[in-house]
């Protein structure tokens, strides 16, 4: 019984996390226990993903489930598998499946396609990687902070799958650490790129003003305009954040074979450690 409680209060809490600081939003907003996002049926994805990122969700052992599916809660449907097979897109997650690690239902609720964008794999594997990893590192040294993510969804957008999934330019992800009352930002062309992260640091209302959304409306109207023209990336830690086993297993199932079959479809083995083929494709 206790256990019971427990486990309700605690989904409570992170109920209450997933609508504490939502941006606006012109879509269907969807709520999810660890997450929330508004649905743009337009674009067939997110145009905003919500959550706060904790110590606890960033510290738990649960394994990654690959559990790729619809999501049912989207009134309209979501985008389905069949929109990326063979279309040379990942797809790439919005609120990472290791920022969800506290138990199965976290993890499980990240692999639904709402929470899926398409991304070039160099980049998903790359760069965007390495800020969600920045990103964890954060939360552990300052607390939780509130993450809003998705692409930047526009009219020029390419189509990918019989759903017509809009392929994104760029990307944003934009963070509050009310601990400290800091916020960055950050827009990053969806491809591959060796460049610092702190290159790609903008404020929050250059974010407001490609994505037309409003982000953390909640806030005090002052500090929120003092803090959303801010672009300071000296205020926070850019160091490589260490790997642990089960961050280092999870990156490892991330990497599929980039390859064609003969049939025209994507391999789906494994790439080999540093490559972005399998042992059949590298050579």
């Amino acid at each position: 019984m206790y256990k019971m409680l427990s486990t309700l209060l605690l989904w409570g809490i992170y109920l209450f996390a997933t609508a504490q600081y939502q941006p606006s939003a012109r879509g269907e907003v969807v709520e999810h226990t660890y997450f929330s996002l508004s649905y743009k049926e337009s674009h067939e994805q997110a145009e905003w993903v919500y959550y706060q990122l904790t110590p606890a969700l960033v510290s738990g052992q649960q394994n990654r489930t690959d559990n790729f599916r619809p999501d049912s809660k989207v009134s309209t449907g979501s985008a389905s598998l069949a929109d990326y097979k063979s279309s040379g897109y990942d797809r790439g997650h919005l609120c990472p499946a290791a920022d969800m690690k506290i138990n199965n239902k976290a993890m499980h609720e990240t692999f639904l396609m709402s929470n899926m964008s398409p991304q070039d794999p160099s980049f998903n594997r790359g760069i965007w990687k390495k800020l969600e990893a920045t990103v964890r590192s954060w939360a552990l040294s300052q607390g939780p902070i509130h993450i809003a993510t998705a692409g930047i969804l526009s009219a020029n957008c390419a189509c990918i799958g019989p759903n017509q999934v809009a392929v994104p330019l760029y990307f944003y992800k934009v963070i509050y650490a009310p601990a400290t009352q800091m916020m960055i930002a950050f827009i990053l062309p969806n491809e591959g790129s060796n460049k610092p992260l702190q290159s790609y640091v903008v404020s929050v209302d250059e974010v407001e003003q490609r994505t037309g959304l409003d982000f953390f409306p909640q806030l005090d109207d002052k500090l929120e305009n003092r803090l959303e023209a801010q672009s300071k990336p000296e205020q926070w830690s850019f160091e490589a954040p260490a790997s642990s086993p089960s961050t280092t297993q999870s990156a490892a199932t991330d990497t599929q074979c980039t390859a064609k079959t003969a049939k025209g479809t994507r391999c789906k083995r494994q790439a080999a450690a540093g490559t972005t083929h399998c042992w059949q494709h590298k050579k």
